[in-house]
């Protein structure tokens, strides 16, 4: 864990110290530290918060580097390297399998060079086929110059299916938030980025046979669907007369919106009306949506949907009275509560602390700096608009949020531990009163 985290500050290093040169940006002066910081930061952990107009502060170049840190952002730090040790050497060492292993969520060493293989596939199709439908839809239906088609293409297609959320358009996607090509074809390139690359490998296999799937890809699928369900009905009810944003729609339009605003809160961070409009209570649900997040060893960020389900189903077990948890059929290891209750609590914590930080700091409402917050530790994205206003120690603060998010808080708490500590002996047991 302590690797993983060690890389990632090692590629964000690498990619502030690229986007600080003067090449990287369309002006005469680099970036400046925070900036670069941040917007690397962002990149590698697939979130999509900016503090600075992507399409029109960076150069084609810095735009590359931004693109090329968050393919490496979606495939994971290690993942990427291990994919560079096969491609070079052919194969891996026992400590290098573990590493990528532990950053995989693989549940075992014998399938990793199938796994990563597999994701290395997965990933480059997905991104190939929305590139060449956005590069044709841009460039026929928008009059793009095929040059610019084709880059925009490329990078919004990457930038979808690794859920960053980073835009060449000023705003977002504001301009096609009727064009049911492109929103429901990055949509789909989203969800599938964040259903996680487990799920895709066992779909890809037995997509007839669901009585064969996993607990957990059972999980993931049937939390997407009602998730998405629950988030498009939220978003569409609550903005229906919102002139700012859905109420001067027609009713399809309205529909495509609200759906595509849902996959959105799932990580990927991009906008087709403008969220800095929105009532305060939609707000307050995207950040129940956004923690929730997507699935685990993915692109998507948030608690996970399985972390979810498992509290979920914990307090199902403990209403009825049940002596142990049972999840479609198999039950569930006493282990996974502990990790989850872990994850969740950890997560609270510095979301809390760091809400509070920027609250003290920037002085602004609390239901804009809460989203803020959840945003960047479910490195989703999403914005009211006030990131490019909080102070450089405010932006920091979202920087250690994404960063923590992406990594995972217990594998970053893990990873500050000085000792790994092992017991040899239990002590009596007793427990206080609860509740």
């Amino acid at each position: 864990m302590q690797i993983i985290f060690l890389g990632f500050l090692v590629v964000i290093a690498v990619g502030t110290g690229l986007l600080m040169l003067p090449a990287s940006t369309s002006g005469v002066e680099g970036a400046t530290f925070v900036e670069a910081l941040f917007t690397a930061t962002s990149a590698l952990c697939v979130t999509g918060l900016i503090v600075v107009d992507t399409a029109t502060y960076w150069s084609g170049f810095g735009e590359a580097i931004i693109l090329v840190l968050i393919q490496v952002g979606g495939f994971g730090v290690m993942t990427f390297a291990t994919v560079i040790g096969l491609a070079v050497m052919g194969r891996l060492s026992l400590r290098s399998r573990l590493i990528a292993a532990t950053e995989a969520k693989s549940l075992g060493l014998a399938d990793l060079r199938a796994l990563v293989i597999g994701i290395v596939k997965i990933s480059l199709l997905i991104e190939a086929v929305l590139a060449v439908i956005l590069t044709a839809r841009f460039a026929l239906a928008y009059d793009k110059p095929f040059a610019e088609a084709v880059w925009q293409g490329v990078f919004h297609s990457v930038s979808a299916f690794n859920n960053a959320g980073f835009s060449l358009f000023s705003d977002s996607m504001m301009r096609f938030v009727g064009d049911p090509v492109i929103c429901l074809s990055m949509a789909a390139a989203i969800i599938l980025g964040g259903v996680g690359f487990p799920v895709i490998l066992q779909l890809r296999r037995r997509l007839r046979t669901p009585r064969l799937w996993s607990m957990h890809t059972r999980i993931v699928v049937w939390g997407t669907l009602v998730l998405l369900t629950l988030g498009t009905v939220m978003i569409t009810a609550f903005e229906w007369d919102n002139e700012d944003t859905l109420g001067s729609l027609s009713l399809p339009e309205k529909l495509l919106a609200g759906f595509f605003q849902s996959v959105q809160t799932r990580t990927a961070g991009f906008n087709s009306v403008d969220v800095g409009e929105m009532e305060s209570a939609t707000w307050l649900g995207m950040d129940v949506l956004m923690f929730i997040g997507g699935g685990p060893a993915g692109t998507a960020g948030g608690i996970k949907i399985t972390t979810f389900a498992v509290l979920l189903f914990i307090l199902i077990a403990e209403l009825r009275g049940d002596t142990a948890v049972n999840i479609f059929g198999k039950r569930l290891s006493r282990s996974v509560h502990r990790q989850a209750i872990s994850v969740v609590l950890l997560a609270i914590a510095f979301i809390i602390a760091c809400t509070g930080a920027l609250l003290l700091v920037s002085g602004m409402p609390l239901d804009r700096v809460l989203f803020e917050a959840v945003s960047a530790f479910a490195t989703v994205g999403l914005s009211t608009g006030i990131t490019d206003e909080l102070p450089e120690f405010g932006q920091l603060i979202l920087v250690l949020l994404m960063f923590i998010g992406r990594i995972g808080p217990i594998t970053f708490a893990s990873a500050l531990a000085l000792r790994e500590r092992t017991r040899q002996y239990e002590l009596p047991k007793e427990r206080p009163i609860i509740g």
